[in-house]
């Protein structure tokens, strides 16, 4: 319960990990320990590490109650941009909240290129991951969060407030539901 109540908190800034790589640096990734993300990324950046916590809206039940929260990606693991020549990249594994690099052995294990880079462009400010690409009225869309996850339905409206109306099909008949933008997706 505690780490879901620091992840629905504002998160960190992810303007560090929007830099471009300098030469010879790559994306990492490192374990950390369950549900401790947050408090390795904070202790990575106060080491001067730059890292990145891919975020996402989740819709989460508890006792006939719903809370969206921010819930990582991946969760266990995060980005880090080391260069392994340069860096004194063996500290990382000592950072409260990390359990240890990925290696192949004895190296850490950088990821392909353009995978990271490409989550940091589809993400927020805060880091959350935007899967709601082009939506036009009409488009079959999915509810990804909230009490209706997982519902299909039409596209009705679409609101500058980042809101949208989406037309499910419940309990025999048309609902219309607003939600937040972030909480729709174009259907498979």
């Amino acid at each position: 319960m505690i780490a879901e109540h620091a992840l629905s908190q504002t998160p960190t800034e992810t303007c560090a990990s929007r830099r471009a790589l300098a030469p010879g640096e790559r994306w990492c990734v490192a374990m950390t320990l369950p549900q401790r993300e947050r408090v390795a990324e904070l202790n990575l950046a106060n080491q001067n590490f730059r890292s990145f916590l891919p975020i996402q809206v989740e819709t989460r039940r508890h006792a006939r109650k719903f809370r969206t929260v921010l819930a990582p990606v991946f969760p266990g693991y995060i980005f880090v941009a080391l260069d392994v020549e340069r860096h004194r990249w063996r500290s990382v594994n000592g950072t409260f909240g990390v359990l240890r690099l990925i290696t192949d052995g004895e190296r850490p294990l950088a990821v392909a290129k353009g995978i990271v880079e490409t989550l940091i462009q589809s993400s927020d400010q805060r880091g959350a991951l935007s899967y709601a690409g082009k939506l036009a009225i009409g488009d079959r869309v999915e509810l990804v969060a909230g009490p209706f996850a997982g519902a299909l339905g039409i596209l009705q409206r679409l609101d500058g407030a980042a809101r949208v109306q989406v037309l499910l099909q419940l309990l025999g008949g048309p609902v219309k539901v607003t939600a937040e933008r972030s909480m729709v997706a174009a259907a498979p």
